[in-house]
Parts: C-alpha cells; sequence; structure tokens
C-alpha cells in the first residue's frame, strides 16, 4: 500500500489545494454550505443555489468532472487525481450533494455504457447541475433483492410504456431526470429480464410523494409510474442487459457513500466532547476513541482504494468493504454524540443549545446502513465475491420472473 503522492500527484495536490483556498469557503466559516439542509443550517433554496453556484464555478475551472472526457466537459484526469481532489475539497465548506446522483452514479454509468448520442446529450448538463438526476431503483418489494423489481415497461412503437413503484428515491420531487430500472422480459430469470432507463421526470405519468423522515426532512419520496412513455432511445445499453449497467451505478453509490466520511468528524465530537467537561468521563473516552480508531481504519481503507487508483485498478467488491464499514462508522459516531450532548440530545429545533447538527447525523445514520445495499447484502458481497466463500442457495436464480408468483407478473 502506498501512503505518499508520487511527485506528479503532489504536484497536482498542490494545484488543487491553491485553487480551493483562492475560491472556497473556509470550513466552519460563515460561508460554509458544506452541512447544508439536511443539518438545517440554511433553508433548502439556499442551500440549492450554493451548491449550483459553486458547481459552475469548478465547470468553468476545469474542476469538475475530473475523470471524465474533456469533450463532456470534463478535465480528462486520472482516477488518482479525482480522489486527490476529493481529499482536498472535503477539507473546506462546499459540497456537491445535490449533484450525487448525476455526476457520482448516472454519470460514470452514462460514460460506460451510453452511446456517442447520449453522452453529448446528458453529461455536460448534468455536470454543470443545469439537469438534476435522481436514482429509481428500490421497490416496495425489491430492496436489497434488487433484481426482483416488478415495475414493467412494454414496447409500444417507438416508445416503452412504464407502470410501477419506486420507493426510497432521493431528490426526486427536484429531479429533472432519472435512472430508472424495469422489467421488459418477465419469461425470463429476474436478473436478464432488466432494462435501463434515462427518463425525464416531467413525463405525463409521474407521481411524486415525498416521505417525511424522522429528522423531519423529506429527502426521501416515493414515486408512482402510471403508464410513462420513454423513447427507445433512452435505453442506456441494450434491452434486458440492464443489470450490467446498474452494478456500475451501485459500485460507484457505494464508494461515494464510503468517501462521505471526513477526518474532522471524529476530532469535532471531541472537541464538542471537552467543551461540555466530558471528555474525563471513562465511557464517554472509550467510546470516542472507538470512533477515532474506526476512522482511521476508513482511512486506510481509503489508501488501500488509492493505490489501485494509482495504478489504473477500476473500484470492485473492496468498495462493499468500505461501505460497510462506514456504515458502522457513523451509527457508532451518532450514538456517541448522543451520550456527550446528554439530556440536550433529544432536542431537534432552535431550543437546542449546543445546535442540531450531530442529531440529526444521529437520525440519518440508519439511512446508511440502508441505501446502497443494506449492511447484509454488503456482507454477501464480501464473502462470496471477496473471500471466496460459497454463495447463498439461490432457488430462484434460473426460474423465469413470471414464474415467481409475483402480483402483477
Amino acid at each position: 500500500m502506498d501512503f505518499d503522492d508520487t511527485p506528479e500527484e503532489a504536484a497536482f495536490r498542490t494545484e488543487v489545494r491553491s485553487w480551493l483556498v483562492a475560491n472556497a469557503p473556509a470550513k466552519g466559516g460563515p460561508e460554509d454550505f458544506s452541512t447544508g439542509f439536511l443539518e438545517q443550517t440554511m433553508t433548502e433554496e439556499e442551500f440549492h443555489r450554493r451548491v449550483k453556484q459553486w458547481q459552475e464555478l469548478l465547470v468553468d475551472h476545469g474542476w469538475a468532472g475530473i475523470t471524465w472526457p474533456k469533450e463532456y466537459g470534463g478535465r480528462g484526469g486520472t482516477a488518482m487525481q479525482n480522489t486527490i481532489w476529493g481529499q482536498e475539497a472535503g477539507q473546506f465548506g462546499v459540497t456537491v450533494n445535490n449533484y450525487a446522483v448525476g455526476i457520482g452514479m448516472a454519470g460514470p454509468t452514462i460514460l460506460r455504457h451510453g452511446t456517442d448520442e447520449q453522452k453529448k446529450r446528458y453529461l455536460l448538463p448534468m455536470l454543470r447541475g443545469d439537469e438534476v438526476w435522481c436514482q429509481l431503483f428500490s421497490e416496495p418489494d425489491a430492496g436489497s433483492d434488487l433484481a426482483n423489481i416488478s415495475t414493467r415497461a412494454i414496447r409500444d412503437g417507438d416508445e416503452y410504456v412504464v407502470t410501477g413503484q419506486k420507493v426510497w428515491t432521493s431528490g426526486a420531487a427536484d429531479s429533472d431526470w432519472g435512472i430508472l430500472l424495469a422489467r421488459t422480459d418477465p419469461d425470463v430469470p429476474k436478473h436478464k429480464g432488466i432494462t435501463y432507463f434515462l427518463v425525464d421526470m416531467t413525463t405525463p405519468g409521474f407521481d411524486v410523494r415525498p416521505l417525511k423522515q424522522m429528522t423531519g426532512s423529506e429527502h426521501f419520496s416515493e414515486v408512482f409510474m402510471d403508464e410513462v412513455r420513454i423513447p427507445v432511445g433512452n435505453v442506456l445499453g441494450e434491452v434486458n442487459a440492464g443489470w450490467g449497467c446498474a452494478i456500475t451505478t451501485l459500485s460507484n453509490e457505494r464508494g461515494l457513500i464510503a468517501g462521505a466520511n471526513k477526518s474532522s468528524d471524529t476530532m469535532a465530537l471531541i472537541e464538542l466532547a471537552r467543551k461540555r467537561g466530558v471528555s474525563d468521563d471513562p465511557i464517554i473516552r472509550q467510546h470516542l476513541v472507538d470512533c477515532w480508531i474506526r476512522q482511521q481504519i476508513q482511512r486506510f481503507h481509503g489508501y488501500r482504494l488509492q493505490t489501485a487508483l494509482s495504478k489504473g485498478v477500476p473500484p470492485g467488491p473492496e468498495t462493499s468493504v468500505m461501505k460497510l464499514f462506514a456504515a458502522e462508522y457513523l451509527r457508532r459516531l451518532g450514538n456517541t454524540s448522543l451520550e456527550v450532548l446528554g439530556p440536550e440530545g433529544q432536542l431537534l429545533d432552535d431550543h437546542a443549545p449546543a445546535g442540531t447538527e450531530w442529531q440529526a447525523r444521529f437520525l440519518f445514520a440508519p439511512a446508511i446502513r440502508i441505501a446502497g445495499g443494506s449492511n447484509e447484502v454488503q456482507r454477501n458481497i464480501m464473502a462470496e465475491r471477496v473471500l471466496g466463500l460459497p454463495g447463498e442457495p439461490r432457488p430462484d436464480r434460473d426460474t423465469p420472473f413470471r414464474d415467481l408468483g409475483r402480483a402483477g407478473s
């Protein structure tokens, strides 16, 4: 495992840091918008405005889409340069979370599986933040077993007619486009009859219903589709071969979730414990040290991925290791923060003397144990694809979807 930058990487890091110092707001300063609407530090409208403004600045100065080809608005750089950018930008008061699904998940999938026409149409507006994307994958009966989707797409001339329901769709109410998995052939096994679509969210037939979370926000929505018509040209990859495209998206999603942890999180919690006079409590000290150790282990997982990227090795099942570890770390971080806050941790409004940032993190942490594949799914991937252990029995793997007894199949 390599810990040091090569001379070329060090030079790039210096260039990145210099630009960020000159253009990005300081972490914790009055212009910091990195925590954003989730932690209720600003209105949703102001947060979206700041993120859009920042994303446009990145495009104009060549810092958006580090690995994307220049012809699509990117920098044409390496995966390692993209990692360095993320490490450095994470130390400033900025975020591009509004565009995570588009730039971090849909974009790489279109780059890998899309036609030239699709790349020219979608990538630059996505990169500039002119078009916001959401992910229409999970369903009430297809969460951990994503291939069990029952949303149907039936060919009608030059269009597909889609009917079904999706759930836990982040940012659906504010999205212009979506990446959609739908079943186009129920007469083959469930993994083989799925097609990946690019869908305009303004198409008639969409009904987006926000879901209130325990944080108080409505970040997720359930989405109903009633005969939504999608042009045949909006199929990504091959018809009935959408599972391969979905795996590309999910691998990038897991990497995004795992990479969202910041080294400053644990140190900020330690500082909070000091301010509140509980840093000498032996139980709290033990929990703080546990969080710090886990954050450091996650950092070394990042170094392993960084080493692979520097050698041109694309992300693989190891992203499941990082994602699982990140979910557990965030759970412990949230639990410890509530111990530090004591009774004030029960407050989630303006009456909270220490603010509501840590309470929001605590309440949001369970979502990370589900998003991008549940902890149980990640353990299966690690066991089977990393450790080479025997796979779980899957009696339905070779059974036509229609014969699985699903309603409406």
